[in-house]
């Protein structure tokens, strides 16, 4: 925690970072990183290109070797866990890019997000609750997914992981290359989400738009982090406010 930040006063932490370090080769990108995800919160981890945000989500899933540090996931550690068992534990990341199959459409995209044990039987269910958060993936269910405006395509890949029903999804630059109503539209689902019993981490560059969604956020600088708090704390230091906000 950032010496004077406010501590996080809501439920206990689903997800613990604790001195994370994490290199490519000799070139270490993320140094001494820590923070926490409550239960039923949504916690951002903000900053620019190469802040390290996207590195650091890796080595969170196992798609990056962890140099140093401990992640503890429901009081476990996960460092070192191959990916597949993290999904089956109830964490699951989506990626920057579009985590969808453009040749299938977009109800088999879903059913492919169900593949795990614990999310198998329920698969119907769970797709209805998916449709009732992005009713128009319902439309274009039969849709092949490489048809669909970008923004849909961001969606079907939301829904593709709740599919998993996941207890943390870890979002990847969500708003990356959408449109500022879309983006809206998006921001909205996610705290939807949330409010489903869905702890959420995500990274983004877009400040002000995430400090309104975010309960807590972290801000990332050539992998430290330099900032911290709730939305209204972070608006008060004066380094976010000129640095970030424009302000």
């Amino acid at each position: 925690m950032i010496p004077g930040s406010s501590r996080l006063i809501w439920g206990a932490a689903i997800l613990k970072v604790d001195s994370l370090e994490i290199a490519y080769g000799d070139l270490q990108v993320v140094w001494g990183v820590s923070f926490e995800v409550p239960e039923n919160s949504i916690v951002a981890i903000l900053g620019s290109n190469g802040a390290g945000k996207t590195t650091t989500l890796l080595g969170l899933v196992g798609l990056l070797p962890v140099k140093a540090g401990m992640v503890t996931y429901r009081g476990v550690s996960i460092v070192g866990e191959p990916t597949h068992t993290l999904v089956e534990r109830g964490v699951v990341m989506i990626p920057e890019e579009r985590a969808t199959f453009a040749s299938l459409t977009v109800a088999d995209n879903l059913q492919v997000g169900a593949y795990n044990r614990r999310a198998r039987d329920r698969s119907d269910r769970t797709m209805e609750e998916v449709f009732a958060t992005f009713p128009v993936l319902a439309k274009r269910k039969a849709q092949f997914a490489g048809t669909l405006s970008g923004g849909e395509r961001r969606m079907l890949a939301i829904g593709k992981a709740l599919m998993a029903r996941p207890e943390l999804l870890i979002l990847d630059e969500p708003s990356l290359g959408l449109a500022p109503l879309v983006v809206e539209s998006t921001f909205a689902a996610i705290q939807a989400i949330r409010d489903q019993g869905v702890a959420v981490l995500m990274v983004e560059q877009h400040l002000e738009a995430t400090l309104e969604l975010a309960d807590y956020a972290y801000i990332l600088e050539l992998g430290h982090i330099v900032a911290a708090g709730t939305s209204a704390e972070l608006h008060d230091q004066p380094r976010v406010r000129e640095a970030y906000l424009g302000l």
